[in-house]
């Protein structure tokens, strides 16, 4: 019996070390094998001017952030994900990003009933600075804006009810 594990053990042993050997790759004959030279084209003085900021709500009515810092003078590039399941009309999420000095309650009351803009008022549009449209679960949105004057602003999601909760500080240095 021990003979018959030792006999396995050196079979497998072997057949594994084998199967493990180095292989040489064989190239195609009719295909030519470099490394491309040319490098991407980009803009430099577009790429630096760019800062991307990333956000997500989710179906507990709540941001993974509170706080944003960009750079003054830079385009903002802001990416809005739900990372809920939820339709838009039952769990939308925004971002809207307000002037300073705005009242951050009174603007979300107003928004409540402003379903037909994304759910800005429109007699407070002069109070928002840049807004992503109302996107539900499992979607994602884009917008670019210039970073306002160096300052702290508010943001939220205007949905009905979500500004309560779903807020934070956009600073501008």
């Amino acid at each position: 019996m021990k003979t018959l594990k030792y006999v396995l053990v050196v079979v497998f042993s072997s057949t594994f070390l084998i199967s493990c050997g180095n292989k040489e790759e064989k190239k195609k004959a009719g295909f030519t094998y470099e490394k491309s030279s040319e490098q991407p084209i980009t803009k430099p003085s577009e790429e630096n001017n760019l800062q991307t900021v990333v956000i997500s709500g989710n179906d507990q009515m709540q941001f993974d952030i509170s706080e944003i810092k960009v750079q003054s003078g830079k385009k903002i590039k802001l990416t809005l994900r739900h990372k809920g399941k939820m339709g838009v009309n039952i769990m939308g999420h925004n971002f809207v990003l307000l002037k300073q000095g705005v009242n951050v309650a009174g603007f979300g009351r107003k928004a409540a009933s402003a379903k037909d803009n994304q759910f800005i008022p429109k007699d407070a549009e002069n109070d928002v600075i840049a807004f992503t449209k109302v996107i539900g679960g499992g979607e994602t949105t884009s917008i670019e804006f210039d970073a306002p004057k160096p300052g702290t602003y508010d943001f939220i999601c205007s949905f009905p009810g979500h500004y309560a909760l779903m807020k934070g500080k956009f600073i501008v240095e």
